[in-house]
């Protein structure tokens, strides 16, 4: 069994406790902007000199989201009316009209305003 005993910030092995993060403003938009062009966490990192894991917490945290992935809809498809025709995806624009009257959904990618 291992007993840790503080005496003042060190352990008794002889290291720090990590500290904590602080992170500004400029490293929080490299993020969201990076992000929202594109870009992966992995690179994201490699400029800030940080982990993937360490940018993907703080892009949760900050709700940085890559942009939609744009689905080629293949017209002939969307119109046929053959019943061997491939399913389409959940939720695809042709068929919204048939689950709901809304109109299909326009989407706000980018951090939250409303709050």
């Amino acid at each position: 069994m291992v007993v840790m005993i503080l005496e003042g910030d060190i352990y008794e092995w002889g290291w720090d406790m990590p500290k904590a993060r602080v992170w500004t403003k400029r490293a929080d938009e490299t993020i969201c902007e990076m992000r929202a062009s594109g870009e992966t966490w992995a690179s994201i990192g490699r400029v800030l000199g940080l982990s993937r894991n360490t940018v993907i917490e703080r892009g949760r945290r900050l709700r940085a989201e890559a942009p939609p992935r744009i689905a080629a809809i293949n017209d002939a498809d969307a119109v046929s009316d053959d019943p061997n025709r491939t399913p389409l995806r959940a939720g695809h624009p042709v068929t919204w009209g048939l689950l709901t009257d809304e109109p299909y959904p326009a989407h706000h990618w980018g951090p939250k305003t409303d709050r």
